[in-house]
């Protein structure tokens, strides 16, 4: 026994052959490979990073068990737990969705990197992933003012979310959050008080957003000027994961996960509190302008069959205004406490009974509610805005190349509110405006499309007809498309559209307005010829033409200086009228690169002319909104699996000072013409630092951001106070925009 053991004793222990760990990473949107991504090992020391096809190799690897870790800035963790045998090689291949999209095992087909999901329309821009982050900005983290550097996109407002599309105001543009058409869902303060405004819905829920700005198909309903159709994310069906988000000027959390072993369902849940009210506290005069805000949301997606799925969205948001601290400086007729509350609910049912028809329906409920008092605590206005939603749509395809799209929607609308100006000398109150309204809006439309000459032609046509029961008119639009494929790399684009938009139940049942209004109208063309530059690359120019009438004014609202030098003092109450009539037009040139992969961004210009014309006062004049000159640059790089910069750049000419003044030695006065005054031109550099830390089981991502890096002074039009009735000296308030101004946010992913 003693020489057996004295065998084992000197008897040589080989080391185990080592193994190998490789793969690849792909983007969840699409399957591009994806460079420069940071995959390590826990528990040892193999760490790589992926070359420009996307693979990546760990030799010389122990056995034993390891979790790989697989991360880059602006896509979602991934842990993969395995065991390595003695000389093993593993393979792997890794799906990594970014911040903003669902979590997924599985790649995305799509039709490239600039086409929509449905294709039927001649002029779209697509905003999704990392670049629709980093342009909401760390300061705001408002999904809106990503789309403000879109082309033919105008916002020269620092503090609001709104902007003007191609020369139209926001008013007439459709918001879409899933499919149903948003009233005003903002955070803001309503009831005629100037103030800023942020999205209510939080911008990491969100998958992406595609801006129709001209011709769009005939599925969106009552609104003339464009629309921007939003796409909200599902919750992960994979793994458990929580985000935490801090900032100056905001803190967030969000969690989501699967709701059963299954991956049938996910839950998805997010918080917010805004703490930008101390920002604009420091950087303006205008106590006006601060406003806090707070919301919640939730999304629920389960799928009951393998050909019927549901989802529930719900969002609640809260504003307010708070001016006490200056309750002995404000008027009896100044806002001292506001408050705006939006509530918004979503139902919707996914079903596919055949392979070839697939049947959309929603069940959706939004609230607004604003209150203003005074320093007195009188109210000086207040409201309800409520809507009731049932749509249904469904697509049956003939065959592979003729989808018939069909849709109906019934909307019961209400709307109730006042204004109330209060009189120093007397104990009376008077009454400006009220409202009490309730009607139904009716719509359907088809849309037939074609695909001819093996997919070189592409063809859409289609009419929508809507029925406003307060106003009892009807309205039929059509709507046609083409898409030529002119050379394999060379498409022309042409598209034409009617559309409608009813008056406001505010407008209808004023004692300013009447239920016997028409509904404004609008004619589109656009051509664009685009030609692609490679896979990710690509080359556009647009011409639009836009012809409006029936446009709601109010004639001789606004005092002016007239012909004989004396001023015209308007009446108390000038009712709306359709009165006036309008056009558009212009062209874009747009040079985009989108890629996942170092650089990404655009450089586009945009040149506009949009003209106003009333009818019952006989004059023209440049519209509210007309900016001649627009430029926007965005360019973000990923310079490092961990470090991610860009930069934006915007350029506008500027809009008109909105009424009849003129300037004389720094002097305002009343002037003979509208709109004709201009601001200087606005323009505002961002620059922007992602860098992100990964740990065992958790990231961290800091962001840095300098807005107005060139602090250049830009203006926006604020409030017209008061007129000389004899010299017509006029007395206005400008406000200045954002200085240059640094901020910086942390995230903690786990």
């Amino acid at each position: 026994m003693a020489w057996i053991g004295l065998a084992l004793a000197v008897t040589p222990t080989y080391p185990q052959a080592p193994g190998e760990v490789r793969g690849s990473v792909v983007d969840a949107r699409g399957g591009e490979p994806l460079s420069n991504v940071d995959v390590q090992l826990v528990g040892g020391a193999g760490r790589a990073a992926t070359d420009e096809t996307g693979h990546f190799r760990i030799a010389a690897v122990a056995p034993g068990d390891y979790v790989l870790n697989v991360s880059t800035i602006g896509y979602r963790l991934i842990k993969k737990p395995f065991h390595l045998d003695a000389g093993e090689a593993k393979d792997f291949e890794v799906i990594l969705s970014p911040d903003t999209f669902r979590q997924t095992d599985s790649v995305e087909v799509t039709a490239g990197p600039f086409d929509t999901v449905r294709q039927d329309s001649p002029s779209a821009l697509v905003l999704s992933g990392n670049d629709a982050k980093n342009l909401a900005s760390v300061l705001a983290d408002d999904p809106l003012r990503s789309v403000q550097s879109l082309p033919g996109v105008s916002s020269n407002d620092d503090f609001d979310a709104r902007f003007s599309l191609r020369g139209v105001d926001y008013s007439r543009i459709g918001l879409y959050l899933d499919g149903i058409l948003l009233h005003m869902p903002f955070h803001t303060v309503e009831g005629g008080v100037t103030t800023g405004s942020g999205t209510a819905f939080n911008g990491d829920m969100v998958e992406e957003l595609e801006l129709q700005p001209g011709a769009y198909p005939v599925r969106f309903q009552d609104r003339t000027g464009g629309v921007l159709d939003v796409h909200t994310r599902d919750g992960s069906r994979t793994a458990t994961s929580i985000r935490a988000t801090v900032s100056p000027t905001n803190a967030g959390v969000m969690a989501e996960g699967p709701l059963d072993g299954s991956h049938k369902g996910s839950w998805l849940v997010g918080a917010r509190k805004g703490f930008i009210q101390y920002i604009l506290d420091r950087m303006s005069t205008m106590p006006s302008l601060a406003f806090d805000m707070a919301d919640a949301q939730g999304r629920l997606a389960y799928d009951l069959t393998p050909h019927n799925s549901f989802s529930l969205y719900v969002l609640e948001s809260t504003s307010g205004l708070d001016r006490s601290q200056s309750q002995s400086s404000l008027g009896i007729n100044s806002v001292m406490e506001a408050g705006y509350d939006f509530t918004f609910g979503n139902l919707a049912w996914r079903s596919t009974p055949a392979s070839t028809l697939l049947i959309v329906n929603h069940a959706a409920w939004m609230r607004e509610k604003f209150d203003n008092t005074n320093p007195s605590n009188q109210p000086l206005a207040g409201g309800h805005y409520g809507e009731w939603v049932g749509d249904s749509s469904a697509t049956w395809m003939w065959s592979q190349a003729t989808p018939l799209d069909i849709g109906c929607s019934v909307r019961r609308l209400h709307d109730s509110g006042f204004s109330n100006q209060l009189l120093s000398t007397t104990p009376f109150v008077r009454l400006l405006d009220h409202y009490d309204g309730t009607a139904l809006h009716e719509g359907c439309y088809a849309q037939q499309s074609w695909t001819l000459a093996n997919g070189h032609v592409r063809l859409s046509a289609g009419v929508r007809g809507d029925h406003h029961s307060l106003m009892d008119r009807s309205v039929v639009l059509p709507q046609a498309s083409a898409a030529v494929i002119l050379t394999p790399s060379t498409r022309l684009q042409l598209g034409w559209g009617q559309y409608a938009q009813f008056p406001e139940l505010s407008v209808l049942t004023s004692p300013l307005g009447s239920v016997h209004l028409l509904p404004q109208r609008s004619m589109q063309a656009i051509a664009a010829l685009e030609r692609r530059l490679g896979e990710r690359a690509r080359m556009r120019l647009e011409y639009y033409e836009r012809e409006d009438r029936d446009l709601l004014y109010q004639p001789f609202y606004d005092p002016r200086m007239l012909l004989n030098g004396k001023v015209f003092i308007p009446p108390a109450n000038p009712p709306w009228r359709n009165s006036s009539r309008a056009y558009g037009r212009g062209f874009e040139f747009l040079l985009e690169r989108h890629s996942a992969n170092r650089l990404t961004g655009w450089a586009s210009y945009a040149y506009g002319v949009s003209r106003q014309r009333d009818g019952w006062e006989g004059t023209a004049f440049p519209s509210d909104y007309d900016q001649r000159h627009t430029i926007n640059l965005f360019a973000g790089y990923r310079i490092r699996p961990t470090v991610n910069l860009s930069v934006k750049w915007v350029y506008g000419s500027n809009f008109p000072y909105p009424g009849f003044f003129r300037m004389q030695n720094g002097v305002y006065y009343l002037a003979y013409s509208a709109n004709q005054l201009r601001f200087n031109p606005y323009q505002r550099l961002d620059w922007r630092i992602n860098k992100s830390w990964t740990k065992n089981k958790s990231k961290i991502t800091l962001y840095g951001e300098v807005v107005n890096l060139t602090n250049h002074a830009n203006y926006c039009f604020d409030s017209f106070n008061s007129y000389n009735t004899k010299t017509g000296l006029v007395s206005i308030t400008i406000d200045k925009m954002f200085p240059i101004l640094p901020s910086a946010g942390v995230v903690f992913e786990r």
